[in-house]
Parts: C-alpha cells; sequence; structure tokens
C-alpha cells in the first residue's frame, strides 16, 4: 500500500499547483485581454512565460514519473499525461473565480457561452501541457 503522497491520484492533483503558479500572472492579463475587450500587446512576454510553463511542466512529469517508477507502478503512461495536464483544472477553476470579478449579465446563455469557451481553452491547454 502506497503512502498517501505516492497515491498517483494525489500526485496528479498536486503536480498542477507549480506550472500553474509560474504562468499565474499572465494569465491574468490574457484574461482580461479576452474577456473585457482590452488590448494586449506584450507577446514577446507570453512567450517566455510559455516556455517556461512548458518546461516546468516537464520537469515536474519527469520528477513524478520518477518517483512512481521507483514506487514499483509501472502503468506511468497516462500518469505522465495527466500529471501536466492537471495544470489545465487549476486554470478552469481559476477561471470560475475571475468570472466572479466580471461585471457580466445574468443571462444563462453568458454563463454558457463563458464556461463553455473556458472548458474548450482549458481541454486544449490540457492536451498541449499533457502531450
Amino acid at each position: 500500500e502506497p503512502t498517501l503522497m505516492m497515491k498517483p491520484i494525489v500526485g496528479i492533483c498536486l503536480a498542477g499547483m507549480v506550472p500553474f503558479a509560474a504562468a499565474y500572472v499572465e494569465l491574468f492579463f490574457i484574461m482580461t485581454s479576452l474577456w473585457m475587450d482590452q488590448f494586449y500587446y506584450v507577446f514577446g512576454f507570453t512567450l517566455v512565460v510559455y516556455l517556461i510553463l512548458l518546461i516546468t511542466c516537464a520537469e515536474v512529469t519527469v520528477l513524478l514519473c520518477y518517483y512512481q517508477l521507483c514506487a514499483e507502478n509501472h502503468r506511468w503512461w497516462w500518469f505522465a499525461f495527466f500529471t501536466s495536464g492537471s495544470t489545465a483544472m487549476y486554470t478552469f477553476v481559476y477561471s470560475a473565480f475571475w468570472f466572479r470579478s466580471l461585471d457580466a449579465s445574468k443571462m444563462l446563455i453568458t454563463y454558457m457561452l463563458y464556461f463553455g469557451y473556458m472548458f474548450l481553452i482549458c481541454t486544449a491547454m490540457m492536451l498541449v501541457t499533457g502531450a
């Protein structure tokens, strides 16, 4: 029986925190420009943050997969994908908290559009960071 920290689901849930923390501040500015009709013109810095996000995802995944293999858990394929892909889960939760700061209408279609698009963005983010 593995300890609590060596269970794959715990590793997956906790691993997304580090890459999300690396891109947290830039995510605020991207979402502000996306949903509040503001101009965004710092694309060079966004590229640097994107590269930092990819590097931290790779480092965290390699480290946690190494620990899983040392614990003789040889089912590491999906664990490796979801370890860095869990950054998208934190992004979606952050987008739900960020939505409260919007001065949005109370119509159902507003919620459906916002959370539908954020779900698609976070799914794409999970595919990019997981792969």
